[in-house]
This record gives structure tokens, C-alpha cells and sequence, in this order.
């Protein structure tokens, strides 16, 4: 685990850096405070990254892509945010590769987190199947979101994605949404246009 570092801007004052610690199952857990102290669970937003498209490095014009280390803390620091957060990296995987025990997993971080916010980054394809098996969390707020384009992609959705499922999930009341395409959708009432390559409203 390492310790709490600051760095001083050019103006003076203190600007906190997450700290890393590796959980024993080796994953990462990561923590930034906007306000330099530790974080509060009343306002603190859960990140958990499952991997994605938002997360992908292409290496060649053949699409031969990985799935990279977590864009989230990269997309924060650049957008200055100020919130208090804790990022846990569960999967480096394409969503088509989540199995169900992955989802069980996924739902188990979110209901281990004392945090009532949080925001989930997932691949596009299987968001929705997530979404359904996230319901049964009461109490909390929950948004899943991601991109269409890697975030290392200069024209690439991810930072409007995860800008909106962030004011999302300050403003919502407890359940499990999907931000995506500028809209906020509630899971069980939305699917993913697969033609389209967007995300679409069904139901009454």
C-alpha cells in the first residue's frame, strides 16, 4: 500500500493524488480525495471498472486490441474533479467475456461498498444484462456507463459518459441506471440498438 501523497500547484495550494493499494484477490484499489482529507462515505462515489471499450489500446489497423489499465482516474484528474472518490479495478475484460460469476462479483463489490454512489464502467455490449442483475441492490444509487470509442481515442464519447454518470449519480434517487448516449436510462427499460450502435428506451 502506499502512502497519502499531495502535490502543490503553481498557484500553492495542495492537489491530493490517489493512492493504490492491491486488495489480496491483487486487484486495485485507488483513492482520491478532492479535499485532501480521507474520504467521507456520505458523499464518497464508488468507481468499480470492469474493462470495456473505454479501457481498450488498439495496436494495429487489424483491431487487435487489449484491454488496458482503468481510464477513470486519468479522465478525473484532466476534468480537475473535486469529489471524493474510491476506484476498485475488478476485470481488464471485453464485456462479450463476462461471465456470470464475473457479474456476481461485480454485484457483491457494489453491495461490499459502504459508498450509496456508485458508477460502474463496462463494456457496451453486455451493459444491460449487468444492469438486470444489479436490481436487487436497494438503497444505493447505482450507474453503469462507458463509451463507443476508447478513451485514449481523441474523438471518443468516454469523457462525456462518465462526466454525466458522475452528476448522475449525485442527483438520482436509489436504483440502477445506465448513462449512455446523454440519456439516463433506468435498468429493465432499456436495451442497446446493436444496428444503431446506441443505447434505446423500450417499454411504456
Amino acid at each position: 500500500m502506499f502512502g497519502r501523497r499531495t502535490q502543490t500547484a503553481s498557484h500553492g495550494s495542495a492537489r491530493p493524488v490517489s493512492i493504490a493499494k492491491r486488495t489480496p484477490k491483487g486487484k486495485i484499489s485507488i483513492i482520491g480525495t478532492g479535499g485532501g482529507g480521507e474520504p467521507s462515505t456520505i458523499m464518497l462515489i464508488q468507481f468499480i471498472t470492469t474493462g470495456g471499450t473505454i479501457d481498450k489500446i488498439y495496436h494495429d489497423a487489424k483491431s487487435d486490441y487489449e484491454v488496458g489499465d482503468p481510464q477513470v482516474i486519468g479522465l478525473l484528474q484532466e476534468a480537475h474533479a473535486t469529489f471524493e472518490y474510491e476506484l476498485v479495478s475488478l476485470f481488464r475484460k471485453d464485456s462479450l467475456d463476462l461471465t456470470e460469476a464475473d457479474r456476481s462479483e461485480i454485484v457483491a463489490a457494489a453491495e461490499d461498498t459502504k459508498a450509496g454512489r456508485i458508477v460502474i464502467t463496462h463494456g457496451t455490449d453486455t451493459m444491460v444484462e449487468t444492469a438486470e442483475r444489479l436490481r436487487g441492490i436497494s438503497g444505493k444509487v447505482i450507474v453503469l456507463t462507458g463509451s463507443l470509442a476508447p478513451a485514449r481515442f481523441k474523438a471518443s464519447d468516454a469523457e462525456f459518459n462518465l462526466g454525466m454518470a458522475v452528476a448522475a449519480v449525485q442527483c438520482l434517487d436509489p436504483g440502477v441506471y445506465i448513462a449512455m448516449n446523454g440519456h439516463v436510462f433506468t435498468a429493465g427499460s432499456v436495451i442497446k440498438n446493436r444496428t444503431e450502435n446506441r443505447f434505446e428506451r423500450v417499454g411504456p
